[in-house]
This record gives structure tokens, C-alpha cells and sequence, in this order.
């Protein structure tokens, strides 16, 4: 499986921006932006402009970044996106927080995207009663997510638990923290989704 191996930090400090993909360090003074607000490289405080593909690419890859996914499998969602009727930036954003492991992040089971992705490819979760390991799952209406009883003991669960009140539950999902279980009402709509995203940018790169 393919997959991004650099530093984290980088990327938020790239799009100047944080992507909060550490977890609970991006709400810390040892935050990256905080410490060091420009671009890595030995370039980085040099002041640039962006030209408009500039900032569509810049605009595409903080999307990529943020729900960690490489740009084969991002083309692919937007292929798929484009395809369904609708408002093709809106249905490329439903698509991707439907994914499994995004939707076990928003629960609260994990403290970052990472996180989650490990948590399901090592089984940790079922999906309607059935066990799975496959973190782009297309979550639908109905489905339930649960942290298997053998999980429940694991310490970063835990604590990613106790954190959700900061990050808040989408409206579009359900949680009983008692039971460890989580279930999407609906489908996320637009105003659902409050991260700083300007999809209509991603949708005239993909279009030239």
C-alpha cells in the first residue's frame, strides 16, 4: 500500500496552514506553524506569488494532504465525483468523508487520520457486525462502526475519546460513547464540512 513515509509537520508549514495531522500536538505550542510559519526548504522565507495554477495545485494537494491520500487514488475520487449528479467539488468532499477511516476519526476513536487508518487496517473496528481492515471503505446511511471489546483497552483510544468534545461531532453521525459505537445518520452535506476547503479550485484543475 502506498503511502506518504516523510514528516508530518512539512506539509503543514508547505500550505502554511495547520492540517492538525499529528493529533493532539497540532494543539500545542509544539506545533510546527507555530514555532516556524514558512515553507521548509532553504527557500522558505523568500516571499513568493502564485500564479492561478498555482494556487488550484496548492488548493489540490492541502485537500490530498489533509485526508491523507496519494494522487492516483485522489484523481480516481474525482473521476467518481464527477461522474454523480450534482455539484461535483461537493461530491468529491462527500466522498472522501465517507471514507472509513476518516469516519472513525470524526467519532473520535482516533486522534488523527493516521491514526485511524492504522487502527483499521489492524482490524481494531467492525463495520455492520463484520469485521474489516480497509480504510477507504465507503461508509452509506445506516451503517454502524464499532470498536471491537478487545480494543476498548487501547490507550490512544482512550485519550482520542476523551478529545472529541474539542474537535465536536459532524451532524451527520452519531456516537454512543458508552457502547463504543458509532452510526452515520446521513450523508454530509456541504455546510457539514468546516474545513477550510475551496473545492471549486480542485474542480477547474481537474478540468483543463
Amino acid at each position: 500500500m502506498a503511502r506518504y513515509t516523510g514528516p508530518s509537520c512539512r506539509l503543514c508549514r508547505r500550505q502554511n496552514m495547520e492540517l492538525y495531522l499529528k493529533g493532539e500536538r497540532c494543539y500545542t505550542d509544539k506545533c510546527a506553524i507555530k514555532r516556524r510559519n514558512y515553507p521548509p526548504g532553504q527557500h522558505g522565507q523568500l516571499r513568493t506569488k502564485l500564479s492561478d495554477y498555482g494556487v488550484q495545485l496548492r488548493e489540490k494537494q492541502k485537500v490530498r494532504r489533509i485526508y491523507g491520500i496519494l494522487e492516483k487514488q485522489f484523481r480516481g475520487y474525482f473521476e467518481e465525483a464527477d461522474r454523480m449528479r450534482g455539484v461535483t467539488g461537493e461530491n468529491l468532499l462527500s466522498l472522501l468523508e465517507r471514507r472509513l477511516d476518516n469516519v472513525v476519526y470524526r467519532l473520535g476513536f482516533a486522534a488523527s487520520r493516521t491514526e485511524a487508518r492504522i487502527l483499521v487496517r489492524h482490524c481494531h473496528f467492525t463495520l455492520n457486525g463484520r469485521k474489516v481492515n480497509i480504510p477507504s471503505i465507503q461508509c452509506k446511511v445506516g451503517d454502524v462502526i464499532e470498536l471491537r471489546e478487545k480494543s476498548r483497552k487501547i490507550a490512544c483510544v482512550n485519550d482520542s475519546m476523551e478529545a472529541v468534545v474539542r474537535r465536536g461531532l459532524p451532524q451527520w453521525l452519531e456516537l454512543n460513547k458508552d457502547a463504543c459505537k458509532g452510526v452515520v445518520k446521513a450523508l454530509p452535506q456541504r455546510e457539514d464540512i468546516t474545513l477550510p476547503i475551496q473545492e471549486q479550485l480542485v474542480v477547474e484543475l481537474y478540468s483543463k
